[in-house]
């Protein structure tokens, strides 16, 4: 059966050729939705390989385009990866393998990581042992609507993907601190949509909670600094989260009293 590869980019011209290129010989299409990339992704993709489909779609939140990218596809099967995932030749033979079997015993694959943060690659404090749908036929699931931290919806059994995915997670630390702020505002906009709110105690201390938990509890330790690291600025962004949704709750509040901010 015909594959599809389904990306949502937005400025990934260093990453998205190591990808393309890895696997343009096991998919028959490859289905792009870039949020307006100001960089060469566009120019990459539509010049350089004629199996792209490239679309353009204002991002509105992780699960909608994700869907929307889905939605694209016209073949059975349907790989979806991040622009910074490359699978290895033995999970390559596995995708074909079951795309091409007359009957796969499941309708969704797992697929196991192996997460690289710069010239590190971090095995513990919950980043190692990872495992995520990727390859799924097109109509046995959909992406939940959420804005960040979305998830694949599906009632029915899983199997597990040979091989492994090398996931480039972040190419430095400005990169990752600003991945962190943004993650943070999506995810408070996503608490305070919910009408959720946070009192001061959580914000003080699941901070230090969250650093406990990476570091000792997951064992974040035995991956040296780059675990400390790691533990460090998962603790910065949960008390980011927190903070930032506690301010759009008091705005909120003072806007209803007819308070304005300056």
């Amino acid at each position: 059966m015909p594959l599809s590869l389904a990306i949502i980019t937005y400025n990934e011209e260093e990453n998205i050729v190591r990808l393309l290129d890895t696997v343009i010989d096991i998919v028959d299409e490859i289905v792009i939705v870039d949020s307006f990339s100001t960089d060469k992704t566009k120019e990459i993709c539509t010049q350089m390989y004629p199996k792209v489909k490239f679309f353009e779609k204002k991002f509105n939140g992780y699960g909608e385009q994700k869907n929307h990218a889905l939605n694209l596809c016209t073949q059975d099967w349907v790989l979806f990866l991040d622009a910074d995932e490359v699978p290895n030749e033995e999970m390559k033979k596995s995708i074909r393998e079951i795309v091409d079997s007359p009957c796969s015993k499941f309708d969704i694959y797992n697929a196991k990581f192996i997460n690289h943060l710069g010239i590190y690659i971090i095995k513990h404090g919950g980043w190692g042992n990872v495992e995520r749908e990727r390859l799924f036929k097109r109509d046995a699931a959909i992406y939940s609507d959420d804005k960040v931290h979305e998830f694949l919806i599906v009632n029915k059994k899983q199997g597990c993907l040979n091989g492994k995915i090398h996931h480039y997670t972040y190419k430095s630390i400005h990169h990752h601190v600003s991945k962190i702020n943004k993650y943070s505002d999506m995810m408070a906009e996503k608490m305070f949509e919910k009408g959720k709110r946070v009192k001061r105690f959580k914000i003080i201390f699941s901070p230090f909670y969250e650093f406990n938990k990476v570091f000792f509890f997951r064992f974040g330790f035995l991956d040296g600094f780059a675990g400390f690291y790691i533990a460090q600025t998962m603790s910065y962004y949960t008390f980011l989260k927190y903070i930032k949704l506690r301010e759009k709750v008091r705005l909120k509040e003072l806007e209803k009293k007819h308070i304005k901010v300056t």
